[in-house]
């Protein structure tokens, strides 16, 4: 019998997307195959404590508290893979290693290239993106810009400090009113799950938009809305030579896809696939591959897009490097629509991370001239 591998489910974590990645995790961990995988999950805390669920399935169910689990940490040294933890006279106890790590962190201090960073000295493989990837693909800023360098297809925008809003707010809506054209969407740079987003129609509404937005992060963007147009997602797979899914729909109940209508509001519909002419889903297939590897990513990214209804012009919109990732997400639904049901996908991204770590380990680590 060939032995299982050793998968660390990490989730939770210290971003605002903390519950998103908790029932994102619940899918993975209930779907993964256990005849090749054994899941040790790990819940991080809001205050940022690493815990092993002494009882995964009530911790995935009730959420994450400090005496949910026995406080644990991951070694940052290459060779050993090893989860350790600390007994009451703060002695370190390995409790087992760790062939790969599947992060299923949402939002900052988790899918922005931190715990990529961890992994990556600790030498062990983990699932996604790397470090660079994940970093862009979480500052909208820097990815838009990455975008726009290679002629995709993005809308005007502008980004501002939290610093010069605090200090002239007047000035920064002046200035945002006579360089973008409204209505004006305004998010914080580095989160997801639509937090801290408001749309605004006008100028009244964009200083308190600012201030909302810079609740979350020190910088925030400011782009023009794609008016009336499709929210069209596109899920890839891959490293190397990456594959791009059948696009699919979301239908908001809201004005647009914010937080409450993509987690709360069961009248939200998930189109899989999207109701597109060929050609246009070819071109919104064909763009997210190029995002994909525009910013470097491995693994997985879902890649989101507006289709405006009468033109059909596509709009990049941005990159997700750990999508939303329960059973009936639109990553795993559109994955399943190119034949990829979830189980199999679950497998399919550990042995892309394995592939990625192996091609990595090819680097030489010393130069003699």
């Amino acid at each position: 019998m060939t032995q299982r591998l050793r998968v660390g489910l990490v989730f939770g974590g210290r971003s605002g997307e903390h519950a998103v990645s908790v029932m994102s995790a619940a899918s993975v961990f209930r779907y993964m195959d256990r005849s090749k995988y054994e899941v040790v999950p790990i819940g991080i805390t809001k205050t940022g404590k690493w815990l092993l669920a002494d009882d995964a399935l009530k911790m995935l169910e009730t959420g994450i508290d400090e005496g949910s689990g026995t406080p644990v940490a991951i070694v940052p040294e290459p060779s050993r893979r090893a989860l350790v933890a600390t007994d009451e006279s703060a002695r370190r106890i390995e409790v087992g290693g760790l062939d790969v790590v599947f992060p299923v962190l949402h939002g900052t201090y988790g899918e922005d290239g931190t715990v990529q960073g961890l992994l990556e000295l600790a030498d062990i493989p983990y699932v996604g993106s790397g470090v660079l990837a994940s970093s862009v693909g979480m500052d909208k800023d820097v990815m838009k810009r990455l975008f726009r360098e290679r002629g995709l297809p993005v809308p005007r925008f502008e980004v501002v400090s939290r610093r010069d809003i605090e200090a002239g707010p007047v000035e920064v809506v002046a200035r945002l009113t006579s360089s973008l054209r409204l209505p004006l969407f305004v998010k914080p740079a580095n989160l997801g799950s639509s937090v801290g987003v408001t749309k605004v129609a006008d100028e009244h509404g964009l200083e308190p938009a600012l201030r909302e937005a810079c609740l979350y992060d020190r910088k925030v963007i400011v782009e023009e809305a794609v008016t009336g147009a499709r929210e069209i997602e596109c899920a890839v797979l891959g490293n190397d030579d990456p594959i791009a899914s059948p696009p699919g729909e979301v239908v908001p109940a809201r004005e647009f896809y914010d937080y409450v209508a993509k987690y709360l509001d069961p009248n939200t519909q998930l189109i899989v696939p999207a109701d597109l002419p060929a050609e246009v889903s070819e071109r919104v297939r064909s763009i997210a591959v190029k995002a994909f590897k525009c910013v470097d990513a491995s693994g997985m990214a879902r890649v989101d897009f507006f289709v405006e209804r009468e033109s059909l012009n596509v709009w990049l919109n941005e990159i997700n490097t750990i999508p939303g990732f329960t059973s009936v997400s639109m990553y795993p639904k559109m994955m399943e629509a190119a034949g990829i049901p979830y189980t199999e996908l679950i497998s399919r991204l550990i042995e892309l991370a394995i592939e990625r770590h192996a091609e990595k380990s090819r680097r030489l680590t010393t130069y003699h001239p």
